[in-house]
């Protein structure tokens, strides 16, 4: 049985449906639904119940400009990135090297969608910081932000640590998910309300390692390959 999923209706899914991207800012790059041939669809990489949302090169030229515009904001400062596992390990290390700085990384680890397709707004720590914030300009790199409350939950948390100060930068927004506005400084791609999988998001800890952004067509097929 197909579960109900968040913006996704029953029937949606179909093949003649587009996806459409809305741009954050101006240097967004339009984004077209990029449909799978038959020869394609012969591999995990290449699954059939996966559309294309947002393509691999697209991602990694956003994640470009935003590593130079965080590159321009931080000059001078002692900038240190801090990824929200598991979720932002990818964006993170393209991000990272793509800002022509001094850094120090740390990662924190967090739960709040389990084997869910939906945030529970209820978040648990399960790995705490490494060192010490004190006297950094934390950037939080997260995947997406969904209902805004993990990371307004995160960011209380990291002010309390004798920061200099904390930003957000975030792959994905769901602005029709927000419960709370989570004040995010860089936004890659502002995306409708749909439950997504790749680049470093998962469903119950799979489709991390796919190079695009995608949502399934069928998602109880998600359900069926566990």
């Amino acid at each position: 049985m197909v579960p109900n999923l968040p913006g996704i209706p029953a029937g949606a899914l179909t093949a003649s449906r587009l996806f459409c991207i809305l741009p954050h800012r101006s240097g967004d790059y339009p984004i077209k639904e990029k449909r799978m041939t038959a020869n394609e669809r012969e591999s995990f990489m290449t699954d059939a119940n996966l559309k294309v949302l947002i393509e691999a090169d697209r991602i990694q030229a956003r994640v470009r400009d935003m590593g130079r515009q965080i590159t321009e904001d931080y000059r001078g400062r002692n900038l240190h990135l801090l990824g929200v596992l598991k979720g932002a390990c990818v964006f993170l290390s393209d991000l990272m090297r793509a800002i022509d700085l001094p850094l120090s990384i740390d990662f924190i680890g967090i739960s709040s969608y389990g084997a869910s397709t939906k945030s529970s707004g209820e978040v648990r720590i399960t790995k705490d910081l490494d060192k010490s914030l004190a006297g950094k300009d934390v950037l939080v790199v997260e995947d997406i932000i969904d209902t805004g409350l993990t990371l307004n939950y995160l960011v209380n948390i990291f002010k309390s640590r004798e920061v200099n100060s904390v930003e957000i930068a975030a792959l994905l927004d769901k602005p029709e998910r927000h419960e709370i506005d989570a004040h995010a400084r860089y936004i890659g791609f502002t995306i409708p309300n749909h439950f997504v999988v790749g680049y470093g998001l998962d469903f119950a800890e799979s489709y991390r390692n796919l190079p695009f952004v995608a949502v399934p067509e069928d998602p109880g097929m998600l359900l069926a390959q566990k």
